[in-house]
């Protein structure tokens, strides 16, 4: 008998988090589900004069509490999440780490195993190159689980986010290695 894992991808983001459900029967994926997170919780900022904008803390709970529904309704076995770069703004990138803290928090309190992977390997495990845009992720994803049409940038990485998992961090990458080329994002034999 062939056990299954069903995987959750979360590609973390303070205004939209993409999350990514597939299951791995042997060596056939399948999609199960995938969406985003919306963080518009409508609290502006209390202080006179301030700019609008969302206040953190409520974003992160919207994250927390997206992520949690997710997981009771699909009843993932692990977690990937993708790892924050460095951009060039640094306020950015704590924005986007702390975005990162509240899915990573999200998947240890309802105790998943959570694996990291960064975006050169996701974009290498799922398209071949690992410096693909992500107009050729999404159009991979779509082609890899066969879906009707193409997904959201934000759902089509973190779909991709749990293939690379799925796959060992590999993907095409390993592929390429067993006599296979990957030129442009496709097989060569």
């Amino acid at each position: 008998m062939v056990s299954s894992i069903r995987i959750l991808g979360i590609d973390p983001g303070l205004r939209l988090t993409g999350f990514g459900v597939i299951e791995k029967t042997g060596e056939k994926i399948t999609y199960v589900a995938s969406g985003t997170i919306k963080t518009a919780s409508g609290k502006k900022s209390r202080v006179e004069g301030a700019p609008e904008r969302e206040e953190l803390p409520a974003r992160l709970k919207i994250i927390l509490d997206g992520l949690f529904e997710v997981i009771d309704i699909y009843q993932p076995s692990q977690v990937a999440v993708e790892k924050v770069f460095v951009n060039v703004n640094p306020q950015s990138t704590l924005l986007l780490g702390q975005a990162r803290g509240a899915a990573i928090s999200a998947a240890v309190i309802k105790n998943l195993p959570v694996a990291e992977y960064t975006a050169l390997q996701v974009k290498q495990a799922v398209v071949g190159n690992g410096h693909a845009k992500k107009e050729q992720v999404q159009e991979m994803i779509k082609r890899l689980l066969n879906l009707p049409a193409v997904p959201s940038s934000d759902s089509a990485d973190a779909l991709a986010c749990a293939m690379c998992h799925a796959h060992g961090g590999q993907g095409l990458g390993k592929l390429a290695t067993a006599g296979f080329r990957v030129k442009g994002g496709r097989l060569i034999g």
